[in-house]
């Protein structure tokens, strides 16, 4: 039926619900929408990764579903009775949290790897039509609140305003609280469960008795049997990354730690000196030519992760030590655990991002830096900054030696402006690659690639005799070839770094 018009002239009607009670129902619900888009960027990046184009598409599909929902809400409550809608609405987006789950396993599974417009369709998938639900709640309970045109403003103001407090109240605990102290999918699925309790407590107080239709709690019921049934890749997750260990089927003893969508790191558990992944081979041949007699080194690593090169280098180089500078926490534990880490006093970790960290470190100490930090597909955009780099620099003895893993395939776009980079801090730099790697079309050429930067004169001649030691034929660019290939890229700052734009990712397939 529609309902009259609310009246002018100060004349008042009745509202249905007092004012708490309508302050309560936009607050939580909105909480809810911001609970949703934190967590989406922890359901998606197993399976397409942490860049800044999952953001985007997360960013951009909840703003459209709320602008949709705030719509069709107030285009509902219009032409219907308003306080009918709002539990099974509530409802509805508690059922529709508890279908995200299912959607992004499934779904994830067939997109792992996936660009940006499959980024998009996936977080339509499983985030638009909760966020389109939840956010129709607004304007329909403003429209049952509303009992004179004279306090329309007052009205619609302190709901809107309690909505958006709501969002942000949503946004920050998530971020800072809910992320760090529990897994996302417990954290979602409570979440639905409330608003399906909040959704059925509040149809009954405003239809006088009537609950849920039975087709209505058939679909919840089924919503939340496939959000707990659906299966995922995490064996251990933290506020940063969905982390797994793979054992390997060809070595015993070897075990590979997979990050999000990357096989990050591969270790081998009785022998700390087999570097299996081509570029860790290129750091070990640089370390030897750069101490060809085993010496003792003292280094820094930018990113731990697996410790593949901290256990390398005390097998290789003994005495050696190594300060590592590791974002995530829980990698340690799980390289303790499971990866073969026994830390000692030759490998101190300080936990936190490089950026910060490196900033405690004193001048002139690290005889060798090892570049290996990753978010998703790309090294972090603040540490490929000449800021950053300049700080790299100021760590480093006069005869330091920096090495840096990076990928990039495609153009290369990334790697050129990250080379240039360096070339606009230190004196001297080379670059490792595939045989090919540097070539127009790189082809499967492209991918890691090793970038070795010194104020000092960099062993290139012995970089390429420890790599045929090994029977390898990879490719040291310097030199002439090396200003060719950079080609005029530009240098990357803290104020223009557009790593993921930059960066061109595997091709499909």
């Amino acid at each position: 039926m529609r309902v009259p018009a609310p009246t002018g002239g100060g004349h008042t009607l009745p509202r249905p619900m007092p004012a708490p009670a309508a302050a309560a129902l936009v607050f939580l619900s909105s909480a809810a929408v911001l609970v949703l888009e934190i967590l989406a960027a922890r359901m998606l990046a197993p399976y397409v990764g942490d860049t800044l184009e999952t953001y985007t598409a997360i960013i951009g599909v909840i703003l459209g579903g709320i602008a949709l929902g705030s719509w069709l809400g107030g285009k509902a409550a219009d032409a219907r009775e308003p306080k009918g809608l709002i539990g099974p609405l509530l409802i509805a987006g508690g059922a529709l949290a508890f279908a995200s789950i299912p959607l992004i396993d499934g779904l994830g599974a067939g997109l792992r790897g996936a660009g940006p417009a499959t980024t998009t369709v996936l977080t339509v998938s499983a985030f638009f039509l909760p966020a389109a639900v939840l956010s129709a709640v607004t304007p329909v309970v403003i429209k049952v609140q509303l009992a004179s045109l004279d306090e329309t403003g007052r009205v619609v103001g302190r709901l809107s305003a309690l909505s958006t407090t709501g969002a942000i109240v949503g946004t920050f605990a998530t971020g800072f609280l809910l992320v760090a102290a529990f897994p996302t999918r417990p954290v979602i699925r409570v979440t639905a469960l409330l608003l399906i309790l909040l959704g059925v407590a509040t149809a009954l107080a405003l239809r006088r008795g009537r609950g849920v239709s039975a087709g209505g709690a058939v679909a919840v019921l089924a919503a939340s049997a496939f959000s707990f049934a659906a299966s995922h890749p995490c064996e251990y997750e933290s506020a940063y990354y969905c982390a797994y260990v793979e054992h390997d089927e060809d070595r015993d003893s070897g075990r590979a730690l997979w990050l999000d969508t990357l096989r990050h790191s591969y270790v081998d558990l009785d022998d700390p000196g087999h570097l299996e992944f081509t570029y860790t081979a290129w750091f070990g041949d640089a370390i030897t030519a750069y101490a060809p007699d085993g010496r003792a080194l003292t280094t820094l690593h930018l990113g731990g992760a697996g410790f593949t090169m901290p256990r390398y280098l005390r097998a290789e180089h003994p005495g050696s030590t190594s300060t590592v500078l590791e974002l995530d926490p829980l990698l340690v534990d799980i390289a303790e655990e499971e990866l073969g880490l026994e830390l000692d006093d030759d490998i101190e970790v300080v936990t936190g991002d490089a950026r910060n960290s490196i900033g405690e470190l004193p001048d002139d100490v690290y005889e060798l830096v090892i570049g290996d930090a990753f978010g998703g597909v790309a090294v972090p955009w603040h540490l490929t900054t000449r800021e950053f780099t300049e700080q790299v620099a100021r760590t480093m003895t006069d005869d330091g030696l920096y090495v840096m893993n990076v990928v990039d395939y495609g153009p290369r776009r990334f790697l050129r402006a990250e080379i240039a980079t360096l070339q606009a801090v230190f004196d001297h730099v080379a670059v490792i690659g595939r045989d090919g790697g540097f070539d127009d079309d790189p082809g499967d050429a492209a991918g890691n690639f090793v970038v070795l930067a010194a104020d000092a004169p960099l062993p290139v001649d012995e970089v390429v005799a420890a790599n045929r030691a090994r029977g390898a034929s990879d490719t040291v660019l310097v030199g002439g070839e090396l200003e060719a290939f950079v080609d005029g890229a530009q240098v990357l700052t803290d104020d223009h770094a557009p790593v993921d734009q930059l960066l061109t990712p595997r091709p499909a397939g």
